[in-house]
């Protein structure tokens, strides 16, 4: 198995310059005064097709043979990856098949279709999405883009910590949404091994918290998937995980479950005072702080806001929900 180093992160950074945005880092002074820290949030619900996913894609696809790249490239996904990958395979002209459950909801699958990938809808999870995507892999030969545990892809979402690092030296904790684990594997080997003081703390949805689990089990385990605002952040690690579940355990130094009210208030909170329209799964970082589940005052806290694909029917019956009560 191959260890994932700040080198590689580096590498995957001068890889991927010229397919993704370096995105702000832009400080919340509601937050400083709320929480008595100061607060920044690295914005990359502003990155090329809504999400951090780019990062992740863009350096795996680049990083394939001419011959690799005319057998197609092949995922599954809860959304956001499936874009991102869409996204690189056109820019490339390569063939993409994207895998999804019939859980992922369907402005997630349109969006991915309008960026040319062909859709394989099966299955009631994300596990047995990832299921028929092993079948398709083996039938056409296709080259697999995981979502989340594979170096290159971790390496990619690692140039997130890299550019908030280079951004404020200073910063000593960073909240990062947790799943799969491959944002906060890259992110946080990047931001330890530019600051080891440095603090990683991983937030996870109650609906959602596979990757809690296993860890508490020390090894990969399937949970029933949950209707959850933070759908992004839906699905299992994997059953033959070889890398993301280790590097959280290494890397990260607490965790913090946020539940679907609190998730609400985090998304109602970055519009309402940032002007921000960000998803369910980048809101849970906000959302932490907020519902004070981190002791921060004094700190400098990074806060990965890590997309914004929203459902807008949905995304504004939370505003008005909120709007309503914060009116009364």
């Amino acid at each position: 198995m191959k260890e994932i180093t700040i080198n590689d992160v580096l590498r995957a950074r001068k890889k991927i310059a010229g397919y993704v945005l370096r995105t702000p880092l832009v400080v919340s002074h509601k937050l400083r005064e709320r929480t008595g820290a100061d607060v920044y949030f690295k914005l990359e619900s502003l990155q090329k097709t809504g999400s951090f996913k780019v990062r992740g894609a863009a350096n795996k696809i680049l990083s394939l043979t001419e011959d690799e790249k005319s057998r197609g490239v092949i995922t599954f996904s809860t959304g956001n990856h499936g874009k991102a990958v869409a996204y690189m395979a056109g820019r490339l002209g390569i063939d993409a098949t994207v895998c999804l459950s019939e859980h992922v909801p369907a402005y997630r699958a349109e969006a991915i279709r309008e960026l040319g990938a062909q859709l394989s809808i099966r299955g009631k999870s994300q596990d047995e999405a990832e299921d028929n995507y092993h079948r398709i892999t083996r039938e056409k030969g296709m080259i697999p883009v995981v979502p989340f545990d594979d170096p290159f892809i971790i390496a990619g979402q690692g140039t997130v910590g890299v550019e908030m690092m280079e951004d404020d030296p200073e910063i000593d904790t960073v909240l990062v949404p947790l799943s799969g684990g491959g944002l906060l594997s890259g992110v946080a080997l990047a931001v330890k091994s530019l600051n080891p003081s440095a603090r990683v703390v991983g937030v996870s949805v109650e609906r959602s918290k596979v990757m809690l689990e296993s860890l508490k089990r020390g090894k990969p385990v399937q949970m029933e998937e949950q209707d959850t605002l933070a759908d992004s952040l839906l699905g299992g690690i994997g059953t033959s995980n070889k890398y993301t579940l280790a590097m959280v355990r290494q890397y990260t130094d607490d965790h913090v479950v946020i539940s679907e009210e609190e998730i609400k208030d985090g998304m109602y909170y970055a519009l309402k005072n940032h002007g921000l329209v960000v998803e369910g799964a980048a809101a849970v970082g906000i959302s932490a702080l907020l519902h004070g589940k981190l002791k921060v005052r004094e700190k400098k806290i990074a806060v990965v806001v890590s997309g914004s694909t929203v459902y807008l029917p949905q995304y504004l019956a939370v505003i008005n929900e909120k709007l309503k009560k914060d009116i009364t």
